[in-house]
């Protein structure tokens, strides 16, 4: 059996769930979180010399404020943020390798010294020596108390669950019992820190996004099923 429980919230799972499909893996979709805007008050653009997004969320549910800032460079997390910044309407856009700490060395390197960065409630504060950093709180991603049960079945019989954060591996692990034979797929070595020890199986992808991820959960869901089969 080659599933799959994907636990990063929409619209990131639905995408995940058809690359998973793509590559003919059944997906059970259950997020962690429910994203939601929150009402925030933009600083005046003249401000700042740059933007910065470390998550894609930011850029989804920023809501109008976020148009002040569009003709500001962007530097967004990784590629999906890239993406979303796109979609936001941001045009001078790069993106970074999944590091906020990376994405603040490039910015500093490109001259910039007055960011802004959008962010979540729960956010990473990464700072920089060289860079003055202001950040608006743009929207919140809510915990879910427990996992649903389907997400719980399909953990029984043997689903691979994918972990995109450390702040969803740490919910994770604090949901369920690791000793249970589960095996996980971690986006980073960061995330498989966060998410601890005592599971069944760990694979961390080569890479941070999802290709590398969900190679990495088949490769699981195979060797799972090579020792059920002997």
């Amino acid at each position: 059996m080659r599933r799959v429980l994907i636990l990063r919230p929409e619209p990131g799972a639905s995408a995940t769930a058809a690359r998973a499909a793509a590559l003919g893996l059944e997906a059970v979709v259950a997020p962690l979180f429910v994203t939601r805007p929150l009402p925030w008050q933009p600083p005046p653009a003249d401000r700042f010399d740059a933007v910065m997004l470390t998550s894609a969320a930011a850029a989804r549910l920023g809501g109008d404020g976020l148009a002040a800032y569009r003709a500001l460079p962007a530097f967004a997390v990784g590629a999906a943020t890239a993406d979303a910044a796109r979609a936001a309407g941001f045009a001078d856009i790069q993106a970074g390798d999944a590091d906020a700490p990376a994405l603040l060395e490039r910015i500093a390197a490109a001259g910039h010294r007055r960011l802004l960065h959008l962010a979540g409630r729960e956010h990473r504060a990464a700072a920089h020596p060289a860079i003055a950093i202001d950040r608006a709180i743009v929207y919140a991603a809510d915990a879910v108390e427990a996992l649903p049960r389907p997400a719980r079945a399909a953990l029984a019989e043997g689903a691979v669950a994918l972990l995109h954060s450390p702040r969803a591996a740490r919910h994770f692990a604090g949901l369920v019992d690791r000793t249970a034979g589960i095996g996980i797929a971690a986006i980073s070595p960061a995330v498989a820190e966060a998410a601890g020890k005592g599971w069944a199986a760990i694979g961390i992808a080569d890479h941070p996004d999802d290709a590398a991820l969900l190679a990495v959960a088949a490769a699981l869901c195979d060797q799972a099923d090579r020792l059920r089969n002997g």
